[in-house]
């Protein structure tokens, strides 16, 4: 296996994978997670903020459209 040094001593690949995982976990469970209400809540408020961004760019890009079409055609 491949070796590297730290502290003057040789670390194996695996064993950095494996502090590295173990690192992990740990800092998972200190990490504060969400109740479900909150996590309900937030995932409401995402939605509601995408549908309003979305009709917002449908909006002006059918305005664009006609804007562009008029100018060029003289039509709507």
């Amino acid at each position: 296996m491949a070796k590297g040094t730290k502290n003057g001593e040789n670390v194996s690949v695996m064993e950095n994978i494996r502090r590295f995982i173990s690192d992990t976990v740990a800092e998972m469970g200190r990490c504060t997670w969400p109740n479900r209400r909150q996590l309900l809540e937030s995932t409401v408020l995402v939605v509601v903020a995408m549908l309003v961004l979305a009709c917002f760019v449908a909006a002006v890009d059918e305005t664009a459209m006609r804007l562009i079409r008029l100018v060029t055609v003289g039509k709507l």
